[in-house]
C-alpha cells in the first residue's frame, strides 16, 4: 500500500504542477503559483486543548525563510497516513509553500484523551485552528481539508468560528450525524455503522487500552463482517466480547437514540449553517454514503451561511465515485479518464486563492461542477439542482403496460386510470433482499458498493420492477430523485425501499440511486407515528440526487421492495427497532390507480449533455 501510494504521489505531483503552471500563465497572482519550497517535518508536535488534553501532530514546513499559510487535517485514522488513499502526501502540499499540520484527534493514535465520535471535534477544532495559526512561520491564515469523518472535524470546527480559519475543503462527508450518517429514512445504515468502528476507529482506540483480549475480540469481529451483520439483536456490536463498552461505547448510544433527538441535534451541521462564516469546497460522489450530506451542505450554506463570503464562496464538485478511493472504475462500470481523482489540483487552486490571495479564477467559475454518468462528461451549473431541470412524473402502471423482463409493471408519464389492481409481495425479514451495489460504506464484504447489475435481485418474488419502454432519445436526469408510494402493510411497522435503475439494451440493469423509508418515521425524523395495518398510506422515499443520461434504447426502471440488507438493517415488522423480538412476515400492497397515483419523480434536463454543441 505504501509503495503504491508513493507511485501515485509522483503522478499526482506532475499533474498538480501542470495545472498550477497553466493557471500561472493565465493570471497574475500576488503569490507566484509556480513557487515551490523545500520541506522538513517535525513529528509529534503538541497542541494543548482548553481542558489540558494534549493532541499531537506532524508538521510539514517550508525550509525557506518567510511566513506561510497553514493547512490543517484533523483525523482519527493516523496522522502518519494523512488519508493518502485519496490525497497527495503532506510533503507535496508543503512543497507548494504551505505549512501542513496533520493531527490525531482526541483519543486516537498518539493524542491523549478518549475518542467519542463528534463529541469533542467542535471545541478541539477551534483550539487546533488557533494553535495552527500560531505555529512558527505561520501567516495566521488556516485552511482545513480531509474527507469522511475528517469533513466532520472541519464543519464542527467552523461552526465554532475560530478567528483564524479562512476556508475549508470537506469531502465525502455528512450534513447530519443521525440522518444520512447513522440512519437513513429512519432505518439503520447497518453495513456502514457496524463496519466503520470495527475496521477503523474502534480498532485503533482498542490498541491504546493495553488489553490484548479486547484487541483480539475486535480483530475477530472485523474479520467476519457478514456474520456481524446477520446477528440479532442490534443492541450489541460484539456480543461475544466483554470489552465492547470499552472499545466502542458510542455504538449502544447510536442504537438507543433512533430518532433525531437531543443526543444528535448539537452536532447537526444542517442546523448550524448560520453559525459558519467560511467558504467551502464541497466534494461528493454519486455512490458515496454521504452524497446527500455533501449536496445539502453546499445548498444550505449558499442560502443560510453566516457571512456573505460563506454564502458566495461555496463550491460543489460531484464525481461518479464511491466513498474511497476516487477512481474512474466504480463497481462494475468504468466511467473513463475524465472521472480520475481531481482533488489535489482542485485544493491547491482553492487554498491558493483563499489563503494566498491569488487571482486564479476560482471566484469567477460556476459554483457547481458535476459528472454526468452515461455520457461520462462534466457539466457546470450556476446552482444545485440546475434551475433548468424540469420535474417529470413517471407513474407506476399495471401489468398490462409492462416493459420489464419480469412483467411487474410499466412507468409512463400518463396518470394511472381507475381500476388498476394493486401489486403484492411478501416481505420476510429472515430472507431479506440482499444489497447489490449502492452507496453503502466502507467494505464491500456483504454489501457491494457502486453500480452493479441488478438481474439477480430483480428476479426475486419480493422485488417489484416497473420500467419505461426503450427510450427513443437520450434523457438526462440531473437532480434529486424521489418516489411517492401509496402502499399498505399487514405489519405494525415495516420498510419500503426504492431503487432507480438504468436497463441497458443487453439486459444489464445498473443502479443509480436508492433510498428507504421506515414506515413509522414517514412523518418526522423526531418521532415515530404508529402504522395502522392494512391502511393505505402515502410514503415519500428520498433516493438522493444523481446525474446520468439514459441513452436512446435504454429503459428507466424503478425497483420497489421492503429490504436492502445489510446496507440497511432488516425491519422485523414487529414494532421493535433494536432487532429484538420474533420476526413477522408482512403482506405488502403497492397501489397505482387514479386515487393512489404512485410515481417516480425525476429532474429531467431539457437538453441532455449528449446533445450539447
Amino acid at each position: 500500500m505504501r509503495q503504491s501510494n508513493s507511485s501515485l504521489l509522483l503522478v499526482r505531483s506532475a499533474t498538480i504542477a501542470a495545472v498550477i503552471t497553466t493557471a500561472a500563465m493565465t493570471t497574475t497572482p500576488s503569490w507566484s503559483a509556480a513557487q515551490t519550497c523545500s520541506v522538513t517535518v517535525d513529528h509529534d508536535v503538541p497542541a494543548a486543548m482548553r481542558d489540558g488534553t494534549t493532541l499531537l501532530a506532524d508538521v510539514y514546513r517550508p525550509t525557506e525563510p518567510g511566513t506561510y499559510p497553514v493547512l490543517l487535517m484533523r483525523l482519527p485514522y493516523n496522522k502518519s497516513d494523512a488519508q493518502a488513499i485519496v490525497y497527495a502526501r503532506p510533503e507535496v502540499y508543503a512543497s507548494h509553500c504551505y505549512i501542513v499540520a496533520i493531527q490525531d484527534v482526541r483519543g486516537q493514535y498518539k493524542s491523549e484523551g478518549t475518542f467519542y465520535p463528534f463529541r469533542n471535534e467542535g471545541l478541539d477544532g477551534y483550539d487546533s485552528v488557533e494553535w495552527a495559526a500560531a505555529l512558527p512561520g505561520s501567516s495566521g491564515k488556516v485552511g482545513m481539508y480531509g474527507f469522511s469523518y475528517v469533513g466532520a472535524t472541519q464543519w464542527l470546527a467552523a461552526a465554532e468560528r475560530p478567528p483564524h480559519l479562512v476556508a475549508i475543503a470537506p469531502a465525502q462527508t455528512g450534513s447530519d450525524y443521525f440522518n444520512g450518517w447513522t440512519y437513513e429514512g429512519g432505518a439503520l445504515s447497518q453495513a456502514f455503522i457496524q463496519s466503520w468502528p470495527l475496521s477503523s476507529v474502534a480498532l485503533s482506540a482498542s490498541r491504546r487500552l493495553g488489553n490484548q483480549q479486547a484487541l483480539n475480540d475486535i480483530q475477530s469481529a472485523a474479520s467476519k463482517l457478514s456474520s456481524i451483520y446477520a446477528q440479532l439483536p442490534l443492541t450489541r456490536l460484539m456480543p461475544a466480547s466483554r470489552h465492547e463498552t470499552e472499545v466502542a461505547p458510542y455504538y449502544g448510544d447510536w442504537i438507543a437514540h433512533n430518532t433525531w433527538d437531543s443526543y444528535w441535534k448539537p452536532w447537526s451541521i444542517r442546523a448550524r449553517y448560520p453559525e459558519i462564516a467560511v467558504p467551502a469546497l464541497n466534494l461528493a460522489g454519486w455512490y458515496d454514503v454521504f452524497l446527500r450530506g455533501g449536496v445539502e451542505n453546499y445548498a444550505g450554506m449558499r442560502e443560510q451561511g453566516g457571512s456573505d463570503v460563506a454564502r458566495s464562496g461555496q463550491r460543489l464538485i460531484i464525481g461518479p465515485w464511491s466513498h474511497m478511493p476516487w477512481q474512474q472504475t466504480v463497481g462494475e462500470l468504468d466511467f473513463g479518464a475524465k472521472a480520475a481523482n481531481p482533488i489535489d489540483a482542485l485544493q491547491l487552486r482553492w487554498f491558493d486563492h483563499w489563503l494566498k490571495g491569488e487571482a486564479n479564477g476560482i471566484e469567477t467559475e460556476k459554483p457547481v461542477r458535476i459528472f454526468v454518468m452515461g455520457a461520462n462528461r462534466w457539466r457546470e451549473a450556476d446552482s444545485w439542482p440546475p434551475k433548468e431541470a424540469e420535474t417529470v412524473s413517471f407513474y407506476l402502471q399495471s401489468r398490462g403496460q409492462a416493459n420489464t423482463r419480469f412483467g411487474n409493471g410499466g412507468l409512463t408519464t400518463e396518470t394511472p386510470q381507475a381500476g388498476q389492481a394493486a401489486d403484492q409481495y411478501r416481505y420476510d425479514p429472515t430472507d431479506p433482499v440482499p444489497s447489490l451495489g449502492g452507496h453503502s460504506c466502507c467494505s464491500p464484504d456483504g454489501a457491494p458498493i457502486g453500480p452493479v447489475d441488478q438481474a439477480s435481485v430483480e428476479d426475486r418474488a419480493d422485488v417489484l420492477v416497473y420500467a419505461t419502454p426503450p427510450l427513443e432519445r437520450d434523457m438526462e436526469v440531473t437532480g434529486p430523485v424521489t418516489v411517492e408510494l401509496y402502499a399498505s402493510s399487514s405489519a405494525v411497522d415495516t420498510d419500503f425501499t426504492a431503487k432507480l435503475v438504468d436497463i441497458h439494451p443487453d439486459g444489464k440493469a445498473y443502479n443509480l440511486a436508492n433510498g428507504i423509508i421506515r414506515a413509522s418515521m414517514r412523518d418526522s425524523l423526531e418521532r415515530r407515528t404508529p402504522v395502522e395495518p392494512g391502511k393505505v398510506t402515502k410514503y415519500a422515499i428520498d433516493l438522493g440526487p444523481t446525474s446520468s443520461v439514459f441513452l436512446r434504447g435504454h429503459r428507466i426502471a424503478l425497483e420497489i421492495s421492503s429490504s436492502n440488507f445489510p446496507h440497511y438493517d432488516r425491519n422485523l415488522n414487529n414494532g421493535k427497532l433494536d432487532g429484538t423480538g420474533a420476526p413477522v412476515v408482512a403482506e405488502q400492497r403497492i397501489l397505482h390507480d387514479a386515487a393512489n397515483p404512485s410515481r417516480l419523480v425525476l429532474p429531467v434536463m431539457p437538453k441532455p449533455i449528449t446533445e450539447a454543441p
